[in-house]
């Protein structure tokens, strides 16, 4: 069984511990991933915007939380990945649109989240006032996109973190570099990889606003989704309980912040160009 062959096909050599994924949503190292699988393809329903070819099935492990199982005609194996549908929308200025080799429904979306807004005068928003930063995410819904869009079209998408490797929890007199305090929101956001090579993952530093507590339904494990204050719209991120533990944290509160890698996938959920001839969802 692969645990999330999405990044691992991309992320492979990079050293991040993959196998966090599902852990952040409640399954722990010890889960039994074939019988899991085994119940995806019993009571899972079909996953929207995918292939027509293979399996694409999700099963929802508490409110907004999937567990996903795909696997792609002529693979012999499925992957388990988390996935969390998110309300919020996110303006996204596009750079570059990616394919996922050997996974055609997913794409990897790199641009600059909250670009700057045209006031009715014209003019764009201030220095003072931007928040925008750059992104990388996978997008599940590839299949929506045009075959090419143009530089800096602004898309909408809905996305969520989950952990991959956490370096700090805890109160924000411990932030790695205190420069960040002095920051817009008090926060870093970085994509790991370059503008030409962006590997998906994104470098957090965030201060926690919300914790949400939710149990797994399939495991009996708590899940924390975590409202972290970033410029222009919150994130949401999960992480791993037993990885926390591993590291000798606690698990996020309100007011301290956390610092790590995360890999970023969801959906587009607008700002398509209006002559698209979108393919019917399967």
């Amino acid at each position: 069984m692969r645990v999330a062959a999405l990044p691992l096909r991309m992320l492979r050599g990079r050293g991040l511990p993959l196998d966090f994924l599902l852990e952040s949503i409640g399954f722990s190292p010890q889960a039994d991933l074939d019988a899991l699988a085994r119940q995806i393809r019993s009571e899972g329903e079909p996953v929207a915007w995918r292939g027509p070819e293979g399996e694409h099935l999700r099963l929802a492990v508490a409110p907004g939380v999937d567990v996903r199982l795909d696997r792609d005609e002529g693979e012999p194996c499925p992957s388990l990945w988390p996935h969390f549908a998110t309300e919020r929308r996110l303006r996204v200025a596009v750079k570059s649109v990616v394919g996922v080799p050997d996974s055609p429904f997913d794409a990897l979306l790199y641009g600059i989240a909250n670009p700057p807004v045209p006031h009715l005068d014209g003019s764009l928003e201030s220095e003072a006032e931007r928040e925008d930063y750059p992104l990388a995410t996978y997008l599940t819904d590839a299949r929506k996109l045009p075959r090419s869009l143009s530089s800096d079209h602004v898309l909408a998408v809905s996305i969520a973190g989950f952990s991959l490797d956490i370096t700090y929890v805890g109160p924000n007199t411990g932030v790695h570099d205190p420069y960040i305090l002095e920051e817009p929101h008090g926060a870093r956001l970085l994509p790991l990889g370059d503008d030409e090579r962006p590997g998906g993952c994104m470098e957090l530093s965030l201060r926690v606003q919300r914790v949400r507590h939710l149990e797994n339904g399939v495991s009996g494990h708590p899940i924390e989704v975590l409202e972290t204050d970033a410029p222009g719209r919150p994130l949401e991120l999960f992480v791993s309980r037993w990885h926390l533990a591993a590291a000798g944290f606690e698990v996020p509160r309100p007011g301290w912040r956390i610092e790590g890698a995360f890999l970023f996938t969801g959906r587009v959920s607008g700002g398509l160009p209006p002559s698209r001839r979108h393919r019917s969802p399967v």
